[in-house]
């Protein structure tokens, strides 16, 4: 693809951003850019996830945004493929003998909605958002044509061996990477990378290796009790948000673990009916972290005790679903060293950190440690890039210059990778 193909495609994705297992257009579009070019194999939808799927739509909402999908210009054939909302993709290309080094982009959106004034740039320029309420707010429009662009590189260098690039959906709901993971498909990979761009990294920055992954789970919590009149006969009611605003009280007071760093938060809450009603349901929805895998089950056992407690303390019922989860991952030293390399020899790279600490969450851990679990290497690269607003930010948006910086330096780290074969 050229520079402004690319470009068309950034913005095509743009503007039809579409979140975790809705990502219908989105899979399509890769699916109709991939049948272009010259693959040994192309999965699509159920060929690259196993069945253990979590925070699946209901059919009603599936069949919503497929139709959006369908209206937008996406081939009916590719959408058949794509049965229950299991979306995302994997390109494999195969140069003669030699190692398997994959590639990992996430294409999900989420639930935000884009900024529109003159000063937001995709507002100006015509690929703002055209579904309200949804926007890509953290570069995986960008993520999905580096992948794009990467598999043509390699296509036209001299890489030996064979590529996998894999168009994982959901991680804005850490959903996607396990069944991902657990396809099959990670395991003759002897390599691994993933991309972030920004991460407040500037324009021109490459972090050759990043950790410091939180592990996290999320979580779904409905309390319920009994209703009856507030005024009238308080005393018969089960205050299904008493119970839970005790849950949220106590889950923000989980103490903090001695070998590492611990997070806790409640972020929805949902319930009642009237003022006069004692309230019958009410549902939270919390995620936990840790710095470690194990720190993240400390806390995720100890909130499913708070929750049950506080809703045995007043007389309530709670069932408590997973939403999603992701472990802790590291990069590994001889990977990030190829990075750091091919970085220091591309031009337009102005910086060049060998390490960075995340901070937050990602399940591209899930085919990270797939991949090292198994005696391979994986690591996860951060391509810098200016964004006037943070991630995650109706404002968000990316230099679309450093698209290209992206994919020169990972397209030469793969075929340097594939050369080396690092142990």
């Amino acid at each position: 693809m050229t520079d402004a193909d690319l470009l068309d495609l950034r913005r095509d994705l743009h503007r039809h951003p579409e979140p975790a297992w809705r990502e219908f257009y989105t899979t399509a579009r890769i699916v109709e850019e991939l049948e272009h070019r010259d693959l040994d194999a192309l999965y699509v939808g159920p060929e690259v996830l196993a069945d253990d799927r979590v925070g699946v739509p209901d059919d009603d909402d599936l069949e919503t945004w497929r139709e959006r999908a369908r209206t937008a210009g996406a081939r009916a054939d590719i959408l058949d493929r794509l049965d229950g909302g299991r979306t995302g993709a994997l390109a494999v290309v195969e140069r003669g003998e030699g190692p398997t080094v994959g590639l990992r982009v996430d294409i999900d959106a989420l639930p935000i909605r884009e900024a529109d004034g003159d000063e937001h740039h995709p507002a100006a320029a015509g690929f703002r958002s055209e579904h309200e309420g949804y926007m890509h707010a953290c570069g995986h429009d960008a993520h999905t044509t580096i992948g794009i662009g990467v598999l043509d590189a390699v296509l036209d260098s001299e890489f030996t061996g064979t590529l996998k690039v894999f168009f994982q959906p959901g991680e804005e709901r850490i959903v996607g990477g396990e069944p991902m993971a657990n396809s099959g498909h990670l395991d003759d990979v002897d390599y691994l990378y993933a991309v972030h761009i920004g991460l407040d990294h500037p324009s021109g920055e490459v972090v050759a290796g990043i950790d410091g992954f939180l592990a996290v789970a999320q979580f779904a919590a409905e309390f319920r009790g009994a209703s009856s009149h507030a005024g009238a006969r308080p005393e018969a009611g089960d205050n299904a948000i008493q119970a839970a605003a005790v849950a949220i009280e106590n889950l923000h007071g989980i103490p903090r673990h001695s070998e590492g760093a611990t997070r806790v938060n409640v972020g929805v809450i949902e319930g009642g009916t009237a003022t006069n009603i004692v309230p019958e349901r009410v549902a939270i929805e919390g995620e936990v972290r840790g710095d470690t895998t194990e720190l993240m089950e400390y806390m995720d056992d100890t909130a499913r005790r708070v929750v049950e407690s506080a809703a045995e303390m007043h007389g309530c019922e709670v069932a408590v679903d997973s939403l999603g989860r992701a472990p802790s991952a590291r990069s590994d030293a001889e990977l990030r060293e190829i990075v750091a390399g091919v970085a220091r020899t591309t031009d337009g790279v102005t910086s060049l950190l060998e390490s960075d600490h995340l901070g937050g969450s990602e399940d591209a851990t899930y085919l990270m440690r797939r991949v090292q679990e198994r005696g391979g290497a994986a690591a996860y690269v951060g391509i810098g890039t200016d964004h006037p607003g943070g991630h995650h930010t109706p404002t968000f948006d990316v230099d679309e210059d450093t698209i290209g910086l992206g994919i020169e330096v990972l397209a030469g780290a793969i075929v340097e990778t594939a050369s080396r074969r690092p142990s």
